[in-house]
């Protein structure tokens, strides 16, 4: 089971609440990893372009915002730890960027936070994009994972 908790710190935030349900069932059927715990916590953050600005800056040394930053907790390739409950970590997706990102790309919102969060979610696991190769797995695996949702590939050009 994945439990999330969620802070919105956006003021009239516009994010359903819950809008990550379909998207968790969908992980746990993907990832086979998460079999293996009890119980999985991620928390999770709604925020504004300044707060993950700021987190940006900090953690990574860029200075802007960005559509989402995952901070995860454990290595789960080497982890030997408990397998009854383990926190993974957090998720910030910037609803300010999301928003401008649907509207200039042409996309739902929804869906885009879907791709967000579904994204930030596999960073937590691991998972990442720095070399082709990754990245071309990773965004595979969005893909599949947003399909069963019935969200077309985000990665797939329009003709």
């Amino acid at each position: 089971m994945i439990n999330i908790e969620v802070t919105n710190n956006k003021e009239n935030s516009s994010i359903v609440d819950g809008f990550y349900q379909d998207a968790v069932g969908v992980l746990e059927q993907h990832i086979l990893i998460l079999g293996s715990f009890s119980e999985i916590e991620i928390s999770l953050v709604i925020s504004d372009d300044n707060f993950i600005q700021g987190l940006n800056k900090e953690y990574r040394g860029k200075d802007s915002a960005t559509n989402v930053l995952s901070f995860p907790y454990l290595d789960l390739n080497n982890y030997t730890g408990p397998k009854e409950f383990v926190h993974l970590g957090d998720i910030i997706i910037s609803e300010d960027k999301v928003k401008a990102e649907a509207k200039e790309q042409n996309k739902d919102f929804s869906e885009h936070l879907l791709h967000l969060f579904v994204h930030g979610f596999l960073h937590l696991l691991g998972y990442d994009h720095i070399k082709d190769d990754d990245a071309e797995n990773m965004e595979k695996l969005e893909a599949t994972i947003l399909s069963a949702l019935n969200i077309k590939n985000p990665y797939q050009k329009n003709v």
